[in-house]
């Protein structure tokens, strides 16, 4: 019997390998959402019974989409490390 609740999302692996994430909670039926993006709803008394172990997101968030590059995810480590940081304090500060 599962001891681990269900939480919107959060991952789980089955036994078996599968893993998925909770993406919904609605009277009494816990949607879920396998990595290769097939929905499934499972009522709250058979989640109960399942042997779970709640995981750490998947670092590639990929896989429910076919044929997608990193390139298309829209941003670039540049993106996320720009040259001047001190930007936006420097237009905060000159503003008070």
């Amino acid at each position: 019997m599962s001891e681990v609740d269900a939480i919107i999302g959060s991952w789980y692996q089955a036994v078996g390998g599968q893993t998925f994430e909770v993406v919904a909670i609605d009277e009494g039926c816990i949607e879920i959402q396998y990595f290769e993006g097939e929905v499934e709803e499972i009522e709250a008394d058979s989640w109960r019974e399942m042997l779970l172990t709640l995981i750490e997101p998947p670092e590639d968030c990929t896989g429910v989409y076919d044929n997608i590059e990193s390139d298309d995810l829209g941003y670039s480590d540049l993106a996320a490390r720009p040259e001047n940081w001190t930007g936006v304090v420097a237009v905060v500060e000159s503003d008070q």
